[in-house]
């Protein structure tokens, strides 16, 4: 078995199989690949264990009543890292690199409203030590969103 990126071929048969549907059971999964039972479960419980993957609920916030997404550009003056830090504990950031380039942080944020975006820039990010300037990019429609990726 080939190990790239240090799973193999085997386990990103399994995660495929997840990507397809994340309530697949592992005795369904087995059938798909080849394994029993058991060895779907160790190798899940494995991928989960090392972080390499995990198994969600992906949901839909316009749904969920956050009808305001954006991604939030921030330069940052001094250890970015720290800024991370304070950003990691919002709510409303639902996803948060660090970057090269104009930007040293970018955050996605979910808010319910305009208004609520408006008072989360304000009040609990570009308040942050540390924070010189941010650009919001707010989304007007969500043309792609994928979890496919990394097994192909």
């Amino acid at each position: 078995m080939s190990h790239a990126g240090g799973i193999d071929a085997l386990s990103k048969l399994i995660i495929e199989q997840l990507q397809e549907d994340g309530r697949r059971s592992y005795a369904e999964i087995g059938r798909a690949v080849g394994l029993s039972e058991a060895a779907v479960r160790q190798r899940v419980q494995r991928l989960t264990d090392s972080g390499a993957m995990q198994v969600v609920a992906v949901t839909d916030p316009m749904q969920l009543g956050f009808h305001r997404q954006a991604m939030i550009g921030l330069r940052v003056s001094g250890d970015t890292r720290e800024v991370a830090a304070a950003l990691e504990k919002i709510s409303a950031v639902d996803y948060l690199v660090l970057t090269a380039g104009s930007f040293d942080i970018l955050a996605e944020v979910v808010c319910e409203s305009d208004d609520d975006l408006v008072e989360l820039l304000n009040s609990r990010i570009r308040s942050l030590p540390g924070v010189i300037s941010s650009e919001t990019f707010v989304y007007l429609g969500l043309r792609k969103q994928s979890y496919d990726w990394g097994t192909r």
